[in-house]
């Protein structure tokens, strides 16, 4: 889905943001230039921003755990 239609930033573009390191509003309008116009999208994105970072810790947190031999 669009997030912000100005820039053609995607929910899946904000995803794979925060996969690259991405962590909050400054650095995705500087990685994505999402909000950087009319900022008609930055709630959304916002959101979407914050579910993808929940998403990524929770994804580190079931990472199996390695044992040495």
């Amino acid at each position: 889905m669009y997030v912000c239609i100005c820039n053609s930033v995607t929910d899946s573009d904000i995803r794979d943001a925060v996969l690259d390191g991405v962590c909050n509003m400054r650095q995705l309008k500087h990685s994505t230039g999402c909000g950087s116009k009319c900022g008609c999208c930055k709630e959304m994105a916002a959101e979407v921003l914050q579910q993808s970072l929940a998403e990524a810790r929770q994804s580190k947190l079931q990472l199996p755990v390695m044992q040495m031999a």
